[in-house]
């Protein structure tokens, strides 16, 4: 996943240097690159987030049973 975003990045980053103004290019460079692979990497990360989630209630939940046994 992680080569295919750099390879993203180098590609529109190369579209966005031929474009004829700076303003443009910059443009070019939010809307073809910052928002989508933000977007992709959001949706990408969000099961890795959900079983973090699940860990730390799992251990807070231990902790707690643990608490109350002794």
């Amino acid at each position: 996943m992680l080569i295919v975003a750099i390879a993203w990045i180098y590609v529109v980053g190369l579209m966005a240097l031929t474009e004829p103004t700076v303003v443009a290019g910059i443009v070019t460079f939010l809307f073809y690159c910052v928002l989508p692979l933000g977007t992709l990497i959001y949706i990408a990360g969000s099961g890795k987030r959900k079983a973090r989630r699940r860990a730390a209630e799992l251990a807070a939940h231990s902790a707690r049973q643990a608490e109350r046994e002794d």
